[in-house]
């Protein structure tokens, strides 16, 4: 069983998914907005927050960064009817695990719930928008958040989050080959990183994981797990 924080300022919608959670052997606290929300956060762990984008007083966005301020390894799944939100990409600058869409696809938010996983936020920066996609896909299928950079300059602009990996291309816009992974070493000292490179002449010497592209996704989520098993063991 898993505990679950569910925020809606929609009673009758928290409610309703509330009872479907429960019914799947879980527990829920619901919260009408951010304040009791906030509260509840700070009265006991939970396995993950579902919270709506808009919202009076605080938006979704907002309290993902208020509760990750106490909390920060939560994983959160925002469920919104407006995708285009600046507050969502704000949210997905937090490493959210999942955004789904309202009405909710119960049996999805389902699945991400029962394979979401604490302390496991991945920073992926890759610049090809398809395999960042597909990466950030099957990290969430396996419970794992991501926080997504496809330049230099994203990289430099991640929020306050804090992964357990780096999943870093070595080659990216905005600087010379290996910038990146060196970024990512300063701003998180001690942070595995995993390098995923067509460019892997030399590689082998630096002592880091290095998965040449294209590479086995399984290899690299065994590799993952690995990392995550040993670092939750700390």
């Amino acid at each position: 069983m898993k505990t679950f924080l569910l925020v809606d300022d929609n009673a009758a919608f928290a409610e309703n998914l509330a009872e479907i959670l429960r019914d799947a052997g879980h527990e829920v606290v619901t919260a009408p907005g951010a304040e009791a929300a906030l509260r509840a956060a700070r009265e006991r762990r939970f396995d993950a927050l579902v919270t709506d984008m808009r919202m009076p007083v605080m938006s979704g966005a907002r309290l993902v960064h208020e509760i990750r301020r106490g909390d920060s390894q939560l994983p959160t799944i925002v469920v919104t009817a407006y995708t285009g939100d600046d507050d969502l990409a704000a949210a997905r600058n937090e490493g959210i695990l999942a955004v789904l869409p309202k009405p909710v696809p119960v049996p999805r938010l389902l699945e991400l719930l029962q394979a979401a996983r604490r302390d496991a936020l991945v920073a992926l920066v890759e610049d090809d928008a398809g395999l960042a996609d597909n990466l950030c896909e099957t990290l969430r299928d396996h419970g794992f958040s991501a926080v997504t950079a496809r330049s230099i300059a994203d990289a430099e602009r991640f929020g306050d989050v804090r992964p357990f990996l780096a999943l870093v291309d070595r080659r990216v816009p905005g600087g010379p080959d290996g910038q990146a992974m060196h970024l990512l070493a300063r701003r998180f000292p001690d942070l595995p990183q995993i390098v995923i490179t067509a460019f892997a002449e030399g590689m082998s010497e630096s002592g880091a994981t290095v998965f040449a592209k294209p590479f086995d996704t399984g290899a690299l989520l065994r590799t993952i797990e690995r990392i995550h098993q040993q670092r939750s063991a700390l």
